[in-house]
């Protein structure tokens, strides 16, 4: 079966003489080329419109809108239309006018029927090469736009497998000691509800609530028989304890995407009034989500049941860290607090309560997370250290430790 050649290009013939631009149409049919014509500008702008037209064949001076006219509302309403210019005149002016506005040749009238067959060819020749190119540059974009949204589906997914990962290993740190399960996550829902009062957000806001999750990250490096000991520790024991922020802060603090949490890891100790440790800062000197995370983690360990006493009110707590303002905490992050209200604060709980995992759950998650997390990023170098629990530290002048079920002060 023989190929069917293809459709002669349509050129469209621009002249206010009529016998001009009737000698080019027939010269150019006979050449094989698909000719329409129009004696004006306007004319020719509408009869290019109404289908593709590669090449509009042009003279410059007619009367009311000239070629440069249509050359132009072309270029502006037809980029694809190539125009080739003729006029009467060698002005050489002229011709670079018409070449810097988007013509891609410009002839003396009346053109040789040579030199314009040699300009129709490079003129469509050129086209081709044009349209060629947009259409590789359009499908170019279009795998730019499919891979950019693949590279951000992957992005979010090492996301959430790092979050996940970060998760799974708190819920390990808290379950260590039962009395303080979930204390890590629920101090984060404090904290970002309390952000949120202050007007903080997006990328601030995540990193925040990083810092909340890991503060208690550094008691992995906390030994055993200070960590656990069962009864009161002594001024030795306590100075090894009170490593634990500076022990965190060294083990994230070159993962890009947790220096500022590992910022608050380090200050989550600090005091408003300078009176906190390991390096005594005071006021504004302290990340504002160590800030934060000051007074949640406070209103967590004074609500939460412990084995050697019972927890306190929210009523209780909320007026205690109300009285602590100035001292202890933030002022104006205390305000944030007491704008959630007693009622906010107790459902903040009961949700986190509710979204609670079970724990063979929260073990298949853990598993999930890390074997990801290796895949994606080959790093197979996570602590082996057995997971050890969170505390808080309660309100008061100097920082006096709040005992866990097992003994711990932190």
């Amino acid at each position: 079966m023989e190929a069917i050649p293809p459709a002669p290009p349509r050129i469209l013939i621009v002249d206010d003489d009529d016998s001009v631009r009737d000698v080019i149409s027939v010269l150019l049919r006979e050449e094989g080329y698909n000719c329409v014509v129009a004696n004006g500008a306007e004319m020719a702008l509408d009869v290019a419109g109404e289908e593709e037209t590669p090449l509009v064949i042009s003279d410059m001076k007619m009367p009311g809108r000239d070629g440069l006219w249509l050359l132009e509302n072309l270029r502006e309403r037809l980029p694809d239309t190539s125009v080739i210019m003729l006029t009467g005149y060698g002005d050489t002016e002229s011709a670079v006018d018409c070449l810097r506005r988007g013509a891609v040749d410009y002839l003396l009238k009346p053109p040789k029927l040579t030199d314009l067959i040699r300009a129709i060819e490079r003129a469509l020749a050129k086209r081709r090469i044009e349209m060629a190119r947009k259409r590789y540059q359009k499908k170019l974009e279009g795998k730019v736009r499919d891979r950019t949204a693949e590279l951000r589906s992957a992005l979010h997914n090492i996301a959430n497998t790092y979050q996940n990962t970060l998760l799974a290993l708190v819920a390990a740190l808290d379950a260590r000691e039962h009395e303080t399960s979930d204390h890590s996550q629920r101090v984060v829902s404090y904290t970002s509800a309390i952000a949120t009062r202050m007007g903080i957000h997006g990328k601030e806001m995540e990193e925040i609530g990083r810092g909340a999750l890991l503060h208690d990250i550094g008691k992995i490096g906390v030994p055993d028989a200070v960590l656990l000991k069962p009864g009161k520790l002594t001024p030795d024991e306590w100075l090894e304890m009170r490593r634990h922020p500076e022990i965190g802060f060294q083990m994230i603090q070159n993962i890009p995407f947790l220096s500022t949490p590992a910022d608050i890891v380090l200050s989550h100790q600090e005091r408003f009034d300078g009176a906190g440790y390991p390096r005594n800062l005071q006021r504004n000197e302290i990340h504002i989500g160590a800030r934060i995370f000051a007074v949640a983690d406070t209103l967590d360990a004074m609500t939460s049941d412990r084995p050697y006493r019972k927890g306190t009110t929210f009523a209780n707590a909320i007026q205690e860290i109300k009285r602590c303002a100035n001292t202890q905490f933030d002022p104006d992050v205390v305000k944030a607090f007491l704008d959630i209200g007693e009622e906010g604060l107790i459902r903040i709980k009961k949700e986190m309560a509710e979204k609670k995992l079970n724990p063979m759950q929260a073990a298949a998650d853990a598993a999930e997370s890390e074997a990801e997390l290796a895949r994606l990023t080959d790093l197979d170098d996570e602590p082996d250290s057995p997971p050890v629990g969170s505390t808080a530290t309660p309100i008061g002048a100097p920082p006096v430790a709040i005992r866990s079920a097992s003994g711990t002060e932190g």
